[in-house]
């Protein structure tokens, strides 16, 4: 039998490894994710992957600037920038190869002369990011390079968090908690809707939050049946209920939250429609383990607000990823066959929204275990426990 030839880019690949890990033993989390693109591009046969998404470079380099590119090749890595940069880059990354452009050097020109250096004849660009006048211009310049979409492969990685992304999770989801509390602890029937956004924001950056994961969502009464209301001078005291959905950026990773604030009577049809959603959201939590399909965590809840007789008022999924942004991969939703895998953390947010009268919708952040799940977020959810003063 003839012997099979290794393929050169995994001999490189497991070169530049050794390498790394001779220079530094433990190889950092960040070189490790990147060896993990190498691999699956290997698998693809393509020699190197353009990263043009700010968020998926951060994630690949822990650089946390933007305006830049990485170029994961078969035995380097090149961080594209620019000498703004040069300072931070040195701290954040200090074992890549920087590619450093000048004020007069445009990044179409400077990146297609860096790969006509690196001479690769295969070369993936993320296709979910490039623009098309850019994958054309670059087309255009490298006359002898194939270049391949290759449609979330960052993404795939990032699905899964580590134990340091998990640690950072739960700290933006304390920081959301604690600006929660201020804030509740403060509402007065005079304010405003986008006073308590603002005051959101203020709370998080006290608790050590470098701002929120997203404009926060405050709905009072009506303005509820909008899953996505931007605050307006509507007072808190115009209903009986106001819909918060918040979340925290600690730094990198994100929080994201939603609850119902009671400030004035429970009527018997907050009870009915707020009792419906609480059992759906419990119901879809308890179902989230290991090998569970995401569009299967969805058909819980789905199925008990539809036999409640809303199903028609729930008109989105039931939740996302997040991490580094705020919808990420994976998604909880009908038609997606992803599995659950443990270190995915998903938003569980089931909705009903009644126009002319409100919506209610309780989000939590969840972790998927080894075993099944745990619930990141703290804040309380009965009923009673959401009466303000």
């Amino acid at each position: 039998m003839q012997a099979t030839r290794p393929h050169p880019i995994l001999v490189a690949r497991s070169t530049l490894t050794q390498r790394l890990q001779l220079e530094n033993p433990t190889m950092s989390r960040f070189a490790q994710r990147r060896d993990k693109i190498r691999r699956m591009l290997a698998k693809q046969g393509v020699e190197a992957l353009l990263v043009t998404n700010f968020t998926n470079v951060s994630y690949l380099t822990g650089f946390t600037g933007d305006d830049s590119y990485l170029l994961v090749a078969a035995d380097q890595d090149y961080l594209i920038s620019d000498q703004r940069y040069t300072t931070q880059l040195g701290e954040e990354c200090p074992d890549l190869e920087l590619s450093i452009r000048g004020p007069s050097q445009q990044m179409l020109p400077f990146v297609s002369k860096l790969l006509s250096q690196v001479k690769i004849s295969t070369l993936g660009v993320e296709a979910r990011s490039m623009t098309i006048a850019f994958y054309v211009d670059l087309r255009e310049a490298l006359k002898n390079c194939e270049l391949v979409p290759a449609r979330g492969l960052v993404e795939k990685l990032r699905m899964i968090k580590d134990k340091d992304e998990i640690a950072r999770t739960r700290v933006a989801c304390d920081q959301a908690r604690r600006a929660f509390e201020v804030v509740r602890a403060s509402l007065t029937p005079e304010m405003t809707e986008l006073q308590v956004a603002a005051d959101l924001e203020y709370q998080a950056r006290r608790f050590g939050g470098i701002g929120m994961s997203f404009p926060p969502i405050v709905a009072v009464g009506a303005r509820a049946a909008l899953p996505h209301a931007s605050p307006t001078t509507q007072q808190i005291g115009a209903a009986d209920f106001t819909l918060i959905d918040w979340g925290v950026n600690e730094g990198l990773y994100v929080s994201d939250l939603t609850r119902i604030l009671v400030t004035g009577k429970i009527s018997p049809k907050l009870r009915k429609v707020y009792g419906v959603v609480l059992k759906a959201q419990l119901a879809a939590i308890k179902a989230i383990r290991p090998g569970v399909i995401c569009e299967a965590v969805d058909r819980v809840a789905r199925g008990i607000i539809s036999k409640a007789g809303y199903g028609k008022r729930f008109g989105h999924g039931l939740g996302h990823g997040t991490g580094l942004d705020i919808h990420e991969a994976p998604r909880l939703s009908q038609g997606q066959t992803t599995v659950l895998a443990p270190g995915m953390i998903v938003t569980v947010e089931p909705g009903i929204y009644l126009p002319g009268w409100g919506g209610v919708r309780i989000e939590d952040d969840i972790l998927v275990t080894r075993n099944g799940h745990e619930v990141l977020t703290s804040v309380p959810k009965q009923l009673e426990e959401c009466l303000v003063g």
